[in-house]
């Protein structure tokens, strides 16, 4: 199978506590990506996020604009990798 877009995404703010990991999953089924999302101990949100590139920005894209009002840091690493996930879950 080829190589997807992959990136590793951390959110900051007030990201825990306000159903930012269901509103995640909820945006994800309007994407064809997979991955998951899960709170840290630190109290940032990781999420990690496979697909098309385009899928992959559309749906981040779209998550910022869903959540605004709460992230006020987002750190993003990409880059290529055989697929990991089978769909989008919370851990």
């Amino acid at each position: 199978m080829p190589d997807v877009h992959h990136e590793l995404v951390f959110f900051s703010g007030h990201v825990q506590g306000v159903g930012f990991r269901y509103s995640t999953m909820q945006v994800a089924k309007e994407f064809e990506v997979s991955g998951y999302v899960k709170n840290l101990a630190d109290g940032r949100v990781q999420l990690e996020v496979e697909g098309a590139a385009k899928e992959v920005e559309d749906f981040l894209s779209a998550l910022d604009e869903r959540m605004h009002g709460y992230i006020r840091k987002t750190e993003r690493v990409a880059g290529r990798r055989a697929p990991e996930f089978v769909g989008f879950t919370i851990k």
